[in-house]
């Protein structure tokens, strides 16, 4: 059976696409266009009562990221918030932290775990 083999494209709307694509690219290095690295993808819809994130979005991204405290220092420094919780992160599944956009759309950060 012929199967999807990746993410192509994550599309959404916007009120200024030009700035929020800037915002992305400067941010979390996300250009329009990009060659991503090998690892996991997680595709998981959730129940419509879920608080894993915002009641009034339906979506929210995840980036694999290879540095989360560089990354949480940077975004630090650029004024943005961040938010952690400790039962988010365990051996098994990496470190986690959330943004947000400047739209308000929920960004989580993850490190995978070593190996």
């Amino acid at each position: 059976m012929a199967q999807a083999t990746g993410i192509g494209g994550v599309f959404f709307r916007s009120r200024d696409p030009e700035a929020l694509a800037r915002w992305y690219e400067t941010h979390l290095g996300v250009p329009g266009f990009w060659e991503q690295e090998t690892g996991m993808t997680v595709f998981a819809p959730f129940k419509r009562e879920t608080d894993y994130f915002p009641a009034d979005r339906q979506w929210m991204i995840n980036f694999r990221v290879d540095d989360l405290s560089a990354l949480m220092a940077d975004l630090g420094q650029a004024g943005i918030e961040i938010e952690t919780r400790a039962e988010w992160d365990t051996p098994e599944t990496g470190r986690f932290a959330r943004i947000h956009d400047p739209e308000g759309n929920p960004i989580e950060l993850w490190e995978p775990p070593a190996g």
